[in-house]
C-alpha cells in the first residue's frame, strides 16, 4: 500500500480481523500461523499490526473474505482457544485504508485526533514518512479532507453552526458572509455557515448559507434540537465543527458539554455558563481539556474589548493581578455619565437609554447589577478564584418597593426614583462624578477575591471620571505596574462591536484548528 508523494491512496470495503489474547502472543511463530492460515485459504493480508489492539494481532483484509479469515483463525487457534491463551478472534468491517506520504504525519493525526477520528491501525516507514491509516467507512470523507488540507494547502474549510440571530447573531452572520472572500484568500480559511437555529426553528445548509439566509431560517419546517444539530454534522462528514451562542439562554448553556463530546470547539458572547458553580465550570474545563476542544468568549466581558484575553495572558505569564476595577456595563455608562453631566432627571435619562435601545425591554435587568456582577465573576475565575454568584455584593439601583411590580407598571413609576439619585448627586465632592462600578480586589493570590458592584463618585478628571457615552473602561492592577493600571476602554456594548468580537473569536479558532 505505497503511495507516491503527493497523492493519497484510498482502499475502500476493507476489514480488520482481531485477535485478542495474552501470554503467547509475541512468541515466535504465531504471525506465520496466522499468514499460513490465511493464505491457505486463498485470503490476502494487507497489513499485520501486534500495536493495533492491547494484547492482540491486527490483519487487515478485504471485507468479503472477513467472516472466511475469522473461521479460518479460529480453527487454526482451536487448541489455544480452549487453553484461554486466546480469548476472541472477530472482524470490524466496513473500514478505508487511507495512504498518503508526509514529514509531518504528527499534525494530522492532531488534526483527526481534534475531529474526533481515532485511527484504527497505523503503519508507517518513517524513512519515507509512508503512513496507512485504517479508519472507519464514515470517516473516510472528512480524514481525506483534513488530510488534503494539511498536505496540499488545501483552504481549512470550518463550519460553524449558529445559536441565535437577533441583534448580535444577525450582525455576525452578515459580518461572516461580507468576509467570507476576503479571508478565504488571506487566511486560506473558508467558513461556512452550515446551521442558523433560534429557539424554535432550525435550517440547515452544507454547502453554507448566503444572503437568503432570513429567509431559508423563517420558512425552516425543522424544530430546533441539538441532537438534529450533531445528527447533521455527522451525517454530512463534517470537519472542524464551531457552535455559535448568541443567546442568552441559561437553558442551552446546558447542552455544550454535548457539543464539546461531539466534535464542537465552542464560541459564545452568552454569560451564562462562565458564572454557573464552580464545580460544572471546572467539569467543563476537564471535559474540554480531554476532547482537545476549545470555548472561546472574549465578548462575555467588554463586546469586542480585549479584555479577558489579556487577563488570560497576563495569568499565564505569572504576573500577579492585584485588582480589576471597572464600568463594565454599556448601559449604566450612559445613564451615569450623562446624569452627571446634565441638568436632567433620573428616569429621563433612563427612559432615553430605552429608547435609544442601550437598555433591556426591562430596565431593572440592567439597574439590578446583575449582569455587572456576572462579568465580574468571569473575570474573577479567569484568575483561578472559586468565587461564586452569592459571594458578590451588590448594589441594587431598583427600591425594594419596585421590584417585584409588572414591568409596565415599573417604568410608568421610573420618577420615584428621582429624589433619591438627585440627592446622591448633589451631595458629592466638588468636580466629581458618579460611576456604577465592578470592583474584584482583596487578596487575589488566596482561594477567594473580593467583589463588589456599587454605585460610587470619582473624581471628574479621572480615567473612570473622563468616560463618555455608553463606553466601558477596566482598570487592571498588577505588582509589576504599582499604582498605574493598564487601562483598556471603549466600546463595551452594541450589536456591531459585540458580533465583531465573536468573530474575532472564531478566526482565532480557524487559525489554530
Amino acid at each position: 500500500m505505497m503511495t507516491d508523494k503527493n497523492t493519497i491512496n484510498i482502499y475502500r470495503n476493507k476489514a480488520l480481523v482481531n485477535f485478542e489474547g495474552k501470554n503467547f502472543l509475541g512468541q515466535i511463530g504465531v504471525d506465520s500461523r496466522i499468514f499460513q492460515a490465511l493464505n491457505g485459504g486463498g485470503i490476502s493480508v494487507g497489513v499485520i499490526s501486534q500495536q493495533a489492539i492491547e494484547n492482540g494481532i491486527s490483519v487487515l483484509v478485504d471485507e468479503v473474505d472477513a467472516e472466511d479469515a475469522v473461521q479460518f483463525l479460529k480453527k487454526e487457534f482451536e487448541k489455544e482457544t480452549k487453553e484461554g491463551h486466546v480469548s476472541n478472534i472477530y472482524s470490524i468491517d466496513n473500514l478505508s485504508v487511507i495512504g498518503f506520504v508526509s514529514d509531518n504525519y504528527n499534525k494530522i493525526l492532531s488534526e483527526l485526533q481534534r475531529n474526533k477520528i481515532y485511527p484504527l491501525l497505523l503503519s508507517q516507514i518513517a524513512s519515507a514518512g509512508r503512513v496507512n491509516i485504517v479508519v472507519t467507512g464514515t470517516q473516510t470523507e472528512i480524514t481525506k479532507n483534513i488530510i488534503e488540507t494539511e498536505i496540499y494547502g488545501k483552504p481549512k474549510t470550518v463550519h460553524l453552526a449558529l445559536i441565535g440571530h437577533g441583534n448580535v447573531g444577525g450582525t455576525l452572520v452578515e459580518q461572516i458572509l461580507d468576509s467570507a472572500y476576503d479571508i478565504l484568500k488571506r487566511k486560506r480559511v473558508d467558513l461556512k455557515i452550515v446551521a442558523i437555529a433560534n429557539s424554535k426553528n432550525i435550517a440547515f445548509n452544507q454547502a453554507g448559507f448566503g444572503s437568503d439566509w432570513r429567509q431559508k431560517i423563517k420558512f425552516s419546517q425543522t424544530e430546533s434540537s441539538v441532537e438534529k444539530l450533531v445528527d447533521f454534522a455527522k451525517e454530512h462528514h463534517l470537519e472542524n465543527l464551531v457552535m455559535v451562542d448568541n443567546t442568552a439562554s441559561k437553558d442551552f448553556v446546558k447542552h455544550y458539554p454535548t457539543f464539546v463530546e461531539n466534535g464542537f470547539d465552542v464560541v459564545g458572547s452568552n454569560k451564562i455558563y462562565n458564572t454557573l458553580p464552580i464545580s460544572e465550570y471546572r467539569d467543563f474545563r476537564k471535559l474540554l481539556e480531554k476532547n482537545k476542544k476549545k470555548y472561546l468568549y472574549e465578548t462575555n466581558v467588554g463586546a469586542g474589548l480585549p479584555l479577558i484575553d489579556t487577563i488570560k495572558l497576563l495569568h499565564l505569564s505569572g504576573e500577579n493581578i492585584t485588582r480589576i476595577k471597572g464600568v463594565f456595563s454599556g448601559t449604566l455608562s450612559y445613564v451615569f455619565n450623562n446624569f452627571s453631566l446634565r441638568n436632567d432627571k433620573y428616569s429621563v435619562i433612563i427612559r432615553e437609554a430605552m429608547e435609544k435601545g442601550f437598555t433591556e425591554p426591562d430596565p431593572r435587568e440592567d439597574l439590578s447589577g446583575n449582569d455587572v456582577a456576572r462579568k465580574l465573576l468571569i473575570l474573577a475565575r479567569e484568575l483561578d478564584l472559586i468565587n461564586e454568584f452569592q459571594d458578590i455584593n451588590i448594589q441594587n439601583l431598583v427600591p425594594e418597593n419596585l421590584l417585584d411590580i409588572e414591568k409596565n407598571e415599573f417604568i410608568s413609576r421610573l420618577e420615584e426614583l428621582d429624589s433619591e439619585y438627585q440627592s446622591i448627586k448633589e451631595n458629592q465632592q466638588p468636580d466629581h462624578v458618579l460611576r456604577y462600578v465592578g470592583d474584584l480586589h482583596g487578596n487575589l493570590q488566596e482561594e477567594k477575591g473580593e467583589l463588589d458592584v456599587k454605585l460610587i463618585s470619582v473624581p471628574a478628571n479621572s480615567a473612570l471620571g473622563q468616560l463618555k457615552g455608553s463606553d466601558s473602561i477596566f482598570e487592571i492592577y498588577t505588582e509589576s505596574y504599582g499604582e498605574n493600571p493598564i487601562v483598556i476602554m471603549g466600546a463595551g456594548a452594541g450589536a456591531k462591536v459585540t458580533a465583531r468580537g465573536v468573530f474575532g473569536d472564531i478566526l482565532r479558532l480557524s487559525e489554530t484548528k
